[in-house]
């Protein structure tokens, strides 16, 4: 089973570009944290944050245009997926994605009135 669950934040606003027949895809970074702890010898643990790239596709990617922004919280729902290309020296790069399949908005929306 390929299965990830993040709560986290959103660096920057969404990039939304469209493919194949105009089919939206969006791309944003979350920034989840681990907080930091004492052990009992008094050692400080830091916090850590690691940083995810997300890939939306079709209706979430457009929701993702309309409703996300930087700074905003989210829970997201999806899977790893693994990739790698050639550089322009012809190295192999690789990289890993969070294919998402379900996003929640946890940032209140400003109410208009």
């Amino acid at each position: 089973m390929n299965k990830v669950m993040l709560i986290g934040n959103v660096g920057k606003d969404p990039e939304v570009r469209y493919v194949d027949q105009g089919q939206p895809v969006a791309r944003l970074s979350l920034a989840t944290t681990e907080r930091g702890y004492t052990l009992q010898n008094g050692t400080q643990v830091p916090d850590r944050t690691e940083w995810h790239s997300v890939i939306c596709w079709h209706k979430l990617a457009e929701i993702v245009e309309r409703f996300v922004h930087k700074g905003d919280k989210l829970y997201i729902e999806g899977r790893i997926h693994y990739a790698s290309y050639d550089d322009k020296q012809g190295k192999r790069q690789y990289y890993t994605e969070i294919w998402a399949d379900n996003i929640e908005l946890l940032t209140p929306r400003q109410q208009t009135t």
